[in-house]
């Protein structure tokens, strides 16, 4: 039996969000989950989903709510499924959703896994804007970065992907957490209305051409506070490099 040589692997094994799939895309938008599918192909990078990745979560929701019983059955079955996918720790996993990326971050790293975890606008400011071509740039873009992609690190890659497809990419000066919080923002809308006021003031003086930002919660809670559509910045690399 021959055995798999690294031209086997693929590039990156790939856990779409589930916020992507309980909170549906923006309207005309077709969603951060295949905007990322379509720039990997675009780009010639090859992504694998693990195929239990319906029943797979970062815990956020368990450990958030102090429920660490199901915090810890989580993590056993996402160790397992990500241990099994990247081939022991052979290829990194990328994430959709900045908070989703930390949450999957914190998880490995507790469960003392040797697997590299890269949330994907890091990714893509590295991996894919390389391999693509920007056809179509924006006049202006408003950005809204988050906690979790403050965090992590994220925003010179934020605004590096901004860069790539918008002549003016602004970040308000008043920008800070939105306050969705998970399900606070449904809960309590009006946290995210007092905590966006300032931003969404700023935001709402003048016109831009798009509004992006990198997690969906954060997406819904803007939109409300300012009136525009907020998508993720990679539905918008993708309409970008078509």
């Amino acid at each position: 039996m021959r055995r798999p040589s690294r031209a086997d692997y693929p590039d990156a094994v790939y856990l779409p969000s589930c916020l992507g799939t309980l909170f549906a895309p923006a309207d005309g938008g077709s969603g951060v989950t295949a905007a990322v599918q379509a720039l990997a192909e675009r780009a010639g990078i090859r992504l694998r989903v693990p195929d239990t990745i319906a029943g797979l979560c970062c815990g956020t929701p368990w450990s958030s709510k102090g429920l660490p019983d199901g915090y810890r059955t989580m993590s056993d079955q996402v160790l397992a499924a990500l241990v099994e996918a990247t081939d022991g720790g052979a290829i990194p996993v990328v994430s959709d959703a900045a908070s989703c990326t930390e949450g999957f971050e914190r998880l490995v790293g507790a469960g003392g896994a040797t697997i590299k975890v890269i949330d994907v606008v890091g990714y893509a400011a590295t991996e894919l804007l390389p391999r693509l071509t920007v056809t179509r740039k924006l006049n202006s873009l408003a950005v809204h970065p988050t906690c979790s992609s403050t965090r992590l690190g994220l925003n010179n890659s934020l605004a590096v992907l901004g860069a790539a497809i918008a002549d003016e990419v602004v970040v308000p000066i008043d920008w800070q957490c939105c306050g969705f919080a998970g399900d606070r923002g449904l809960l309590h809308p009006e946290l995210t209305a007092s905590a966006t006021r300032l931003e969404a003031a700023e935001v709402r003086e003048r016109q831009f051409d798009a509004y992006a930002s990198v997690n969906r919660t954060c997406e819904v809670g803007m939109s409300r506070a300012t009136g525009a559509t907020y998508r993720h910045i990679l539905e918008l690399l993708e309409a970008a490099t078509r």
